[in-house]
């Protein structure tokens, strides 16, 4: 009997050590698995399934473009699209046509001419805005700049500038830029940070690394968050981005979501809300193209997380909310292009959270910018390609 009961607690503490083996076994497993999520954005990245990619094609609309940036419709059914190396085009009815009237544009690195968008109330008014590289203003080189402008025949006409952002750099990083309207009407627009995260995206007494906020007319909102703020820069909206290249209305919530380049890893994607600081370059997802760190933190009191970003970097480009009814399994959704993959990305949100992530059309270049069109279809501007049109197949 002492014998069995001897047994029976050597047995007891054997599977005791086993269990707790187990429980640190476990433990070790969720933590990598953690850590995977975080090296992965947080999401696991799918390729489209065989489903997707037979009820979905492209279709070119407008061929032989080098580096379009930026489209636009217009109510004629024309777009309106811009070439990085300084070309405003006019297409309809297969016909491109060059638009004249634009200033000098300071075309270097990433600089050029940029991003094109409308006023909401566009058909009674006939404004148009848009953003490009300046040689103009303070220093040497160059920096971005706003304009305001009209389309009369082939050419623009009431051209004004409504902001330059200095002081110019020679650098030919992070101009941004992109342009979006809020439901109340404001413009909002945005400027990298120009190379030099150091001094330019903490500091609102400096331009760049920003989100800018207009009135549509040029004129800074009197509630704008740094209004009354000594030496600030009263256009500023948010600080602390680093070069954000997309940039859309939220149609569910009318928010303004940008998406930016982190550095190597660390793309982001932030909702942009008033006086906020985004926290670059003191935290950050991503590290020196060189691999070594830059900060040690990806937290800190008084600085907005992301709501999704990407490690590795995808380069992210153009973005764009899809509502139409054309792409039911898409409805809802956010597409976004890959410069350095070269592909269009499916991100499926639930309650303003990424839940996954599918790559699309693999292989069709560097996808610069993508918006969904009036007529409920998906365009996909792309680097030495064109405009190209998503299309469901029969």
């Amino acid at each position: 009997m002492k014998h069995f009961k001897l047994i029976i607690i050597v047995l007891s503490i054997i599977c005791a050590s086993c269990g707790e083996k187990q429980n640190k076994k476990t433990e070790t497993s969720e933590i990598a698995e953690a850590k995977t999520q975080v090296e992965v954005g947080t999401i696991s990245l799918v390729k489209a399934e065989a489903a997707t990619k037979v009820n979905y094609s492209m279709e070119t609309v407008i061929p032989d473009l080098n580096i379009p940036w930026g489209m636009v419709f217009l109510p004629d059914g024309a777009m309106l699209i811009t070439e990085k190396a300084g070309e405003l085009i006019y297409f309809k009815d297969g016909k491109k046509t060059e638009i004249s009237g634009l200033p000098d544009i300071y075309v270097r690195g990433q600089g050029g001419l940029l991003d094109i968008e409308l006023h909401p109330d566009y058909v009674n008014n006939g404004w148009l805005y848009i953003t490009h590289a300046s040689q103009d203003g303070e220093g040497n080189g160059g920096n971005t700049a706003l304009l305001r402008a009209k389309l009369e025949g082939n050419k623009l006409i009431d051209v004004t500038r409504l902001y330059k952002a200095g002081p110019n750099s020679r650098r030919g990083q992070h101009f941004g830029s992109r342009i979006e309207f809020d439901n109340d009407g404001y413009l909002y627009f945005s400027v990298g940070d120009r190379g030099n995260r150091d001094e330019n995206p903490q500091d609102i007494t400096r331009d760049c690394g920003k989100i800018y906020r207009l009135n549509a007319d040029g004129s800074i909102p009197e509630d704008n968050p740094f209004v009354g703020t000594e030496n600030a820069k009263t256009a500023i909206y948010s600080y602390g981005h680093r070069n954000p290249q997309g940039m859309v209305k939220n149609p569910y919530t009318g928010k303004i979501w940008v998406h930016e380049h982190g550095p190597k890893g660390g793309d982001e994607i932030n909702v942009i809300q008033k006086g906020k600081n985004f926290g670059w370059p003191v935290i950050s997802y991503g590290v020196n193209y060189s691999g070594t760190k830059f900060t040690d933190i990806t937290a800190k009191k008084g600085m907005e997380q992301p709501l999704f970003y990407w490690v590795p970097s995808i380069a992210p480009s153009g973005i764009d909310f899809i509502t139409s009814d054309k792409y039911p399994e898409w409805k809802g959704n956010l597409l976004v292009g890959s410069l350095k993959f070269e592909y269009l990305e499916r991100l499926v949100l639930e309650y303003d959270k990424v839940t996954k992530r599918e790559k699309l059309f693999e292989g069709i270049g560097r996808v610069r910018d993508v918006k969904q069109g009036p007529d409920g279809y998906i365009y996909v501007a792309v680097e030495n390609k064109g405009i190209v049109k998503i299309v469901p197949n029969s």
